[in-house]
């Protein structure tokens, strides 16, 4: 029995599909992202000690072992799931003799020599006896006993082919109007055989000119509405393959923007542009393939129809030929469906290096690392080109069969077709008719073979959809309104429900809404999605007025092995306050931030709102009343009026202006031949980092927000810059709540609360006098900056 095989959507994905395949080995399918979430997948990927915890997770008993070769051969229980290259994870599932069957997630089932195994599993070669990593599992009790919950099972937001043609139903008029041209076409093309027959046995046995000339003058006619039904039939083919690859590609990236930030942490760019590109693929099956292939079988079976008339025997010559070319070209579908997996892998890099290259050219050419950078861009291309040869090795060994068996079938069919001309069984005209007819055989064949391949390739693009719309999102449950809401409750916009799918007092206690309020929308019978409802709904008085309380909250980076970065932290931020938070680099400070705008979940404990969990508000919603600064915030390529006013289809000019003034920014703005609508980005004009923050913060500034966070906001300015935009930033704070991260101490030390962080825990809190006084964390961080002394 073959072992069996999943491929690895991703670059970061091989060591949870190993454990996948070793699952599916013991007869037990588990979904590859819940062990990817088991396996606490991260931005480098997953190491042996977070597959050893997944798999302990869904019922195995692993032991992890450095191992000699005759060790592992010998000994080991297989299959047994092992690191690669130092970078790679496969499954070793069985040896035989001195061959070593390898399922590489990445490549495909794989056998190896023992000197070819060994290069790439033994990880320390020094010793007398070179040894390498394996992770042995074995199925406990447990393994069986599991629950299904986490089985592989169609997952509710996955596409399938049912829901794909769906996207054709919006036009299904042109659809209509595509197959009846289609069917008249077909129709016309019937008629052909007949009249070649027509015209050798009638007009020329008969030596009746005009007979040939009416013929011919029909056929002119055949052909010209045949002309037209074409180029209607492009026109309207490409109107609907353009706004189905719109719908689908929109549809693809409204369901990426519902995904948590830290589905961006782990996938390379270049994974979802190709992604993306998959789309083309199905649009093509959609639009192309799947359109014509009816009226092909309907040509197909119509015209084999009038060749067993003409001739049976002729007919069971092409009926076997085409049969052996469909099996030919079917045996080549699973090589090229693992060779479609390596040139998507390879591809993505390739992007992914692209867009470093480009984007990185300044700090490439500064530590002068041109030629490297150059030589890893090449080698990427190089693996490409010889992937491509690989292709078209592939297809020359396809078409060189194809050919073969398709001249022959025509050679076989002239001589039987003379032949029965010679013996008088046949006329002239109906061996000619019948060349016709197989001429238009053959692309029908060709087009059903052609819709197989194409069926392929959108069912591997559909596989790699899936493992995006599969993903829970940002925020998955839907907020149910009550018809009527009593006056003790607040109609405020959280994310979760009580189990009766209406808000209990408990869940909003000490938030009464005022009587008669109707915060935005009225109140109805409704189920709104958690962004669509906070469209309408702003966040309710009593909750932007509430302090911000964490509570024995930790969290950890995504990765086994990792150590917190935050550890019970325990910390209130005062409603209309300044918080500022400082501490030395990798303290915790930017992640407690991330945690605050809901980039992540903590682990353990849970900030509040309040008396409201900040995990029961709607992200959007939450976001909606915060202004941030980040330090990888980013510029678009746009006006400096839209990257301020970022989303904003009509621009409040005089809340542009009053931003621009706190950041400080009219006299760059003015300086500026078309102000404020000056392009900046990659495709504008270039801006230092300075003038970057100040647009950030001007941006901050803008949406006139409850909550502001901001994190190194400042750290570019210049020392005058600085100082007139903090003095215009305190006016701006007063009355709202602020959360400032700073490693220039001389911006914070006006806050009305300063923690300090060291380690991921909380080291110190007061304000600067404070905490100056207690010559401690704090007073080290400040005294050269602020000239303290000893």
């Amino acid at each position: 029995m073959s072992f069996p095989f999943y491929k690895q959507p991703d670059t970061m994905d091989c060591g949870p599909t190993c454990l996948r395949m070793v699952a599916k080995f013991y007869k037990r399918s588990i979904s590859l992202q819940h062990l990817r979430d088991l396996s606490q997948i991260g931005k480098e990927g997953v190491n042996l000690l977070g597959i050893g915890e997944a798999a302990e997770a869904v019922g195995f008993r692993t032991h992890s072992y450095k191992l000699t070769y005759q060790s592992l051969v010998k000994d080991a229980k297989l299959p047994a799931i092992l690191h690669w290259n130092q970078n790679h994870f496969v499954v070793l599932y069985k040896v035989k003799g001195t061959r070593l069957y390898i399922a590489d997630p990445a490549k495909g089932l794989l056998h190896y020599t023992a000197e070819e195994f060994c290069a790439s599993w033994i990880s320390d070669p020094v010793k007398d006896e070179p040894e390498g990593i394996a992770l042995l599992l074995e199925p406990s009790p447990l393994f069986y006993e599991a629950a299904d919950s986490e089985d592989e099972s169609p997952a509710t937001g996955t596409l399938k082919f049912k829901n794909i043609l769906g996207y054709i139903l919006p036009y299904k008029k042109l659809v209509f109007q595509l197959f009846v041209g289609l069917g008249v076409g077909s129709l016309l093309q019937l008629f052909l055989p007949f009249l070649t027959q027509s015209i050798v046995d009638t007009g020329v046995n008969t030596a009746n000119i005009h007979f040939v000339y009416i013929v011919l003058l029909a056929q002119l006619a055949l052909f010209a509405g045949r002309m037209v039904i074409e180029f209607v039939r492009g026109w309207i083919l490409l109107h609907i393959s353009t706004r189905i690859n719109i719908s689908i590609l929109t549809d693809f990236l409204v369901k990426l923007m519902k995904l948590p930030m830290s589905y961006f942490d782990s996938k390379h760019t270049g994974d979802i542009l190709q992604r993306m590109n998959d789309h083309q693929r199905i649009e093509s099956f959609l639009t192309g393939s799947s359109l014509s292939v009816l009226f092909s079988l309907v040509n197909l079976v119509v015209f084999s129809i009038v060749l067993a008339i003409f001739n049976t025997g002729v007919f069971f010559v092409f009926a076997s030929a085409s049969i052996l070319y469909a099996v030919w070209v079917i045996l080549f579908l699973k090589k090229r469906k693992a060779l479609d997996y390596k040139r998507f892998d390879v591809t993505a890099k390739e992007q992914s290096a692209t867009i470093q290259l480009v984007q990185g050219m300044q700090e490439i050419k500064l530590n002068g690392a041109e030629r490297p950078m150059r030589w890893k861009w090449e080698r990427l291309q190089a693996k490409i080109f010889r992937l491509n040869m690989k292709g078209l090795s592939l297809n020359q060994w396809q078409q060189a069969g194809a050919f073969f068996i398709n001249e022959g079938k025509n050679i076989l069919i002239t001589f039987f077709s003379a032949k029965a001309v010679i013996d008088g069984e046949m006329t002239l005209g109906a061996m000619l008719a019948i060349q016709y007819i197989i001429g238009q055989l053959n692309s029908p064949v060709e087009q059903m073979i052609g819709f197989v391949q194409s069926w392929q390739n959108a069912r591997i693009s559909l596989d790699r959809l899936n493992e995006v719309h599969a993903m829970p999102d940002e925020e998955p449950r839907e907020i149910h309104l009550q018809k009527e809401l009593p006056a003790s409750f607040t109609r405020q916009l959280i994310g979760g429900t009580s189990d009766t799918g209406l808000y209990d007092a408990s869940a909003v206690k000490g938030f009464a809404a005022p009587s008669g309020a109707s915060f935005g929308l009225p109140v109805a019978d409704a189920a709104l999605s958690a962004s669509e409802a906070s469209d309408g709904f702003p966040l309710p008085k009593a909750q932007v007025e509430v302090a911000i309380h964490f509570w024995n909250l930790s969290f950890t980076y995504p990765g086994a092995g990792n150590t917190p970065v935050l550890h019970d932290i325990n910390l209130s931020i005062p409603r209309g306050k300044t918080t500022a938070i400082v501490g030395t680099s990798g303290s915790g400070k930017t992640t407690l931030l991330k945690l605050l705008l809901k980039f992540y979940q903590p682990q353990k404990g849970e900030i509040r709102l309040g008396e409201t969990p900040l995990s029961h508000i709607s992200h959007k919603q939450w976001r909606s009343h915060c202004g941030v600064v980040m330090q990888e915030s980013y510029i678009f390529s746009d006006t400096i009026a839209k990257n301020i006013a970022v989303g904003q289809e009509r621009i409040d000019m005089e809340r542009l202006q009053h931003a621009t003034m706190m950041a400080n920014l009219q006299e760059f703005i003015e300086s500026l031949p078309l102000g404020y609508q000056t392009k900046i980005g990659q495709e504008g004009t270039g801006i230092s980092m300075g003038q970057k923050q100040r647009i950030l913060i001007a941006r901050a500034v803008y949406r006139d927000p409850d909550f502001i966070f901001f994190d190194e906001a400042t750290n570019s300015l210049d020392a005058n810059n600085e100082t007139l935009i903090v003095k215009n930033l305190q006016a701006f704070f007063k009355g709202r709540t602020v959360v400032v991260v700073a490693h220039r101490l001389s911006t914070v030390k006006h806050a009305d609360q300063i923690i300090v962080l060291d380690k991921g825990v909380i080291a110190e809190c007061g304000t600067h006098q404070e905490l100056t006084n207690l010559r401690s964390a704090y007073y080290q961080l400040v005294k050269n900056q602020l000239e303290l002394g000893e």
